[in-house]
């Protein structure tokens, strides 16, 4: 089966993407000469651009249950197996609602996704330039900001580095670098050396800042998120407590695999100690507050990296994927988080990568970090179930919280105990805060349940 043709979308209005072209791409230093900037250009519509075969992974469940996928896309919308329409529209605002709400109808199959956020990012990188010629700044730069992340959703379903990923990345730079250049804050791109290569981010700097040194987060995203999703357009939770942000694709993530960077063990353990060095070189960031933070896979990746790194003084994740060797969300979840994931480890044969997976545990990690950690976890979590995350706070001797809102799944939301109860960002954001400030800490689990009622105990 070509999986490329099964990737390219028949579906795709023409008129949504007339007269829209793409981004021209970021200029990069002269040293940076990377894959990235001899990137093509899209052609005008996805159903111009011919079928090619696929050189991405393949796997068994994919091949045998593409056809239950889709019918179960079709009955549930894109949201079927992670709420993926609010992770990625929350960032931009009330602004994105009338574009989500239009992706969420179009996509009724797994080939439908690419497709649809590419109009939609067509549509909004149009909207921004025609701001920016009439002297708009404002809604060019909104506009500049939601584009860019729906040219990132784009590239979601695509697991190789193609033609179409590497165009639709290009475009997602481009318009995150407009944005950037008339944000209401600073924000530049960043190349974090890593080796014989530079993992890509931006800097944030706090709203408002003019000088002095200031505490930072090297924010990781999750598996099928991306780093210009770190910092909300509007009222960021760390900008607005004083707090910079490093938001990073680490390795592996989103853009890293273009650029050669795979998951390994010894890359994310590399990871944190390459943040911090370069965070290091900055005037405008204090050193001795530097926390992490990272979701969904970003929780494992962010404890390996803290692990084997003491200059992180906070570590706090959410929406856990702690289990050891993964094998709940590679072999009984949606099989795309496991050829996800095969791309991400530049792994293309799927007994390889079941012996890869194996090799991805906090066991042997965890036991170093000598500093808080924060875990914010749904009780019912479908793709890392609880009783590893209860393991992995049995082997923590740092000050350490545990919050657990009853019923929630995986992405902690939506259930009644997160909507009475504390919201889990702010959780997060209060929570490293006070630890950069130095604030002292008690080692405690927190348990919200369905009326929002918060109950305290001590770890046993």
């Amino acid at each position: 089966m070509d999986r490329r043709n099964f990737l390219q979308s028949a579906s795709l209005v023409a008129a949504a993407s007339a007269g829209a072209g793409v981004g021209a791409g970021v200029a990069l230093a002269a040293e940076d000469k990377i894959l990235l900037a001899q990137a093509p250009a899209p052609a005008a519509s996805a159903a111009a651009r011919p079928a090619v075969s696929h050189g991405g992974p393949m796997t068994k469940r994919w091949t045998e249950q593409r056809w239950q996928l889709d019918n179960i896309i079709q009955a549930n919308g894109m949201d079927w197996d992670q709420p993926r329409s609010i992770y990625l529209s929350s960032p931009c605002g009330p602004e994105a609602n009338g574009d989500i709400a239009g992706v969420r109808a179009r996509i009724r199959k797994y080939a439908d996704a690419a497709p649809a956020f590419e109009a939609v990012a067509r549509r909004r990188e149009a909207r921004a330039k025609e701001a920016e010629a009439a002297g708009n700044t404002i809604t060019a730069r909104d506009n500049y900001f939601i584009a860019s992340v729906w040219w990132g959703a784009a590239q979601w379903p695509i697991d190789e580095a193609d033609e179409q990923n590497l165009a639709y990345n290009k475009s997602k730079r481009d318009c995150y670098a407009k944005y950037a250049k008339i944000a209401d804050h600073r924000v530049e791109e960043v190349w974090v050396p890593f080796g014989e290569k530079k993992l890509p981010a931006w800097l944030h700097l706090p709203y408002g800042y003019s000088g002095g040194k200031v505490p930072a987060v090297i924010a990781v995203p999750g598996m099928d998120s991306l780093k210009e999703i770190s910092v909300a357009l509007y009222g960021d939770r760390w900008l607005s407590r004083g707090i910079a942000v490093l938001a990073i694709d680490g390795p592996g993530q989103y853009e890293s695999p273009l650029l050669g960077i795979y998951v390994s063990m010894d890359n994310w353990m590399r990871a944190g100690k390459a943040c911090v060095d370069y965070l290091a070189t900055r005037p405008e960031i204090d050193i001795d507050k530097i926390g992490m933070t990272g979701n969904s896979f970003g929780s494992f990746f962010s404890t390996i990296a803290a692990a084997n790194e003491p200059r992180i003084k906070a570590v706090s994740v959410s929406a856990t994927c702690l289990e050891p060797g993964c094998h709940t969300i590679f072999e009984e979840a949606s099989p795309t988080f496991k050829m996800r994931f095969m791309f991400m480890s530049n792994i293309m044969e799927e007994k390889a990568f079941d012996e890869f997976r194996k090799t991805l545990t906090w066991e042997g990690h965890a036991e170093k970090i000598r500093v808080p950690y924060l875990c914010i976890a749904g009780e019912a979590d479908e793709l890392s179930p609880m009783r590893y995350t209860d393991a992995l706070f049995k082997t923590l001797t740092s000050p350490k919280q545990l919050v657990v809102y009853q019923d929630s799944r995986h992405s902690v939301g939506g259930v009644p105990s997160a909507i009475l109860g504390p919201n889990p960002a702010i959780v997060v954001a209060d929570w490293m805060a006070a630890r950069l400030a130095g604030k002292p800490m008690t080692s405690e689990k927190w348990y919200v349940d369905a009326t929002g009622r918060v109950t305290k105990s001590a770890f046993a």
